[in-house]
């Protein structure tokens, strides 16, 4: 049996909490990060967690053989958890997930049920149409933006609506620099993706276009009044990082500086998250 630390390996808890407070920050954006909406807002982050520790546990178990010659490290490829309790873990956060969701409210159980099927559907045959399926996990990943703001009560206002582009498409640029590192194992199991199909080279422009358009995003939301002073600094660091990813991702598209572009893009939108968050609640 798998132990507890190969099991939350397998659930990668720092995108999963990464994703729960994405969830606090879409309430905050849409002005309900308030004492009357804690429960909503303990049951959105609790949402956001258990789906996305469901996908990556699924994810895992789609891409074992993918997994055995890209990152052999990993739990089910190492032997640390076998298929079969990767699913079953998948099944647990993901019934846990929705019935945190259907807690919430309506709209939120809805909506947790659509990024579920886009998150299995990604994982079974999303994953090997190339860009469609990053533009899936894109989808997952701008969700939890009007999650939030719908489990506080507030509704979809438009700049939930901004700052969950923003997501999307920053997001698809690392899912894009992402295919450069994993090209190896994807092009022996037939994954078509944009670094397989046209190279390295056209992946990484292609990132970097993806990366682009969200940084040309960014300041909308001071120049609507949407969000205060304290936003600028943390998301103009956050441009600064994304545009020396893509710059340095166009100029050596290796499978090594992809795998350091990757995690740099991770750390640029976690920062891009508390910008929103500061110039969301601080006057």
């Amino acid at each position: 049996m798998a132990n507890l630390l190969s099991l939350l390996k397998l659930m990668r808890p720092v995108n999963a909490s990464m994703m729960g407070f994405a969830v606090l920050v879409g309430a905050a954006l849409a002005g309900g990060l308030t004492p009357a909406s804690w429960r909503g807002l303990l049951l959105g982050f609790a949402t956001g967690f258990l789906m996305t520790a469901s996908a990556m546990a699924l994810n895992d178990y789609c891409d074992r053989e993918i997994d055995a010659v890209n990152q052999p490290d990993r739990p089910i490829p190492s032997g640390e958890v076998k298929p079969w309790e990767a699913l079953a873990l998948m099944a647990l956060l993901s019934l846990l997930g929705l019935l945190s969701a259907w807690m919430t409210n309506l709209s939120c159980l809805l909506l947790a049920a659509f990024s579920w099927i886009v998150m299995a559907s990604y994982s079974t045959v999303g994953k090997s149409t190339g860009l469609p399926g990053n533009l899936m996990v894109s989808t997952c990943v701008s969700i939890p933006f009007l999650y939030g703001a719908l489990a506080s009560g507030m509704g979809l206002p438009l700049r939930s609506l901004l700052f969950a582009s923003m997501a999307f498409l920053s997001n698809t640029g690392r899912e894009v620099a992402k295919g450069i590192a994993d090209i190896e194992g994807d092009r022996r199991r037939g994954v078509r993706t944009i670094a397989v199909s046209r190279g390295p080279g056209v992946a990484a422009l292609v990132s970097a276009l993806f990366i682009i358009s969200a940084v040309l995003l960014s300041p909308l939301p001071m120049l609507w009044g949407i969000v205060s002073i304290w936003y600028l600094l943390p998301v103009l660091s956050t441009d600064i990082l994304l545009l020396y990813s893509s710059i340095s991702l166009v100029r050596s598209p290796s499978r090594e500086n992809s795998l350091k572009v990757k995690n740099l893009i991770l750390a640029a939108m976690a920062l891009g998250l508390l910008g929103f968050l500061l110039g969301s609640l601080l006057p």
